[in-house]
């Protein structure tokens, strides 16, 4: 699948993969302030932002659809970086083409398999009649009875967006994120990888617990765990100033 994708800068390429729900536009301010050091693509995953919907949906696809696009652009020795369902998609990348791969960053994410607690999330999405909701406010509204915190019912309504005058539509394609949870969900392979990687958690985050590192580093030896302590799973909204100057810092080390 040719991928939707934004770039900013030039040099070394430095890749971005959202997570789950959301979106290259999630990443602009980061993106252009890595820009000053690296051509930084930002790009949409499939059944997310501006990228076309498909009902194959699967880490093995993702990293199929990345390596098109990294063909196309004629690309080698870059920075890989992704964010929660995005850092397991760049993990299967690396595990696929490691020698395309100069470092790799993942963000709040972890090698295991995890419970499924999108449902919720899920559920609230799909109780959104989007011909009877007239405004993102009115969507907000009835998505608070299933998602009591309101930075994450804006995060996930920025998937909004007008089809046409007064008619709301979806940029994710909510019915096969629904149908493929369990997939997102699961744990990568356990193949090692020599790449050398930065993985940046959130403290007060249970994506990666302390108890998850001695696998982490079993498949990658050559890796770093860095903690951000005052931050939760989304550490580049909630901490962005500590979050880039870590990713600047072992992306620009030689």
């Amino acid at each position: 699948m040719k991928l939707h994708f934004k770039t900013f800068g030039e040099g070394q390429p430095f890749i971005i993969l959202h997570g789950l729900f959301g979106s290259s536009d999630n990443w602009q301010t980061h993106a252009k302030k890595l820009a000053e050091y690296y051509k930084v693509y930002v790009v949409d995953q499939r059944n997310h932002g501006m990228s076309e919907w498909s009902n194959e949906f699967s880490y093995e696809i993702m990293a199929s659809d990345l390596k098109e696009l990294v063909e196309d652009e004629g690309l080698s020795d870059f920075i890989l970086m992704g964010h929660s369902m995005g850092g397991k998609t760049a993990m299967t990348f690396a595990q696929k083409h490691e020698e395309l791969i100069n470092k790799l960053i993942v963000v709040d994410m972890g090698v295991k398999s995890y419970p499924i607690h999108h449902d919720r999330i899920l559920e609230g999405l799909k109780s959104l009649d989007l011909s009877k909701i007239a405004s993102r406010g009115e969507a907000s509204e009835v998505l608070g009875s299933y998602i009591n915190n309101a930075a994450i019912r804006q995060f996930l309504l920025k998937n909004l967006y007008w089809k046409e005058k007064g008619q709301l539509a979806w940029r994710i394609n909510i019915p096969v994120l629904d149908e493929k949870l369990p997939e997102i969900v699961s744990a990568l392979p356990e193949k090692e990888i020599l790449t050398p990687t930065l993985f940046m958690r959130g403290g007060q985050s249970d994506y990666v617990n302390d108890e998850d590192i001695s696998h982490i580093q079993e498949l990658f030896p050559i890796s770093e765990i860095y903690t951000i302590e005052k931050a939760g799973h989304w550490i580049h909204a909630e901490a962005p100033e500590e979050f880039i100057e870590k990713v600047l810092s072992f992306g620009l080390r030689g």
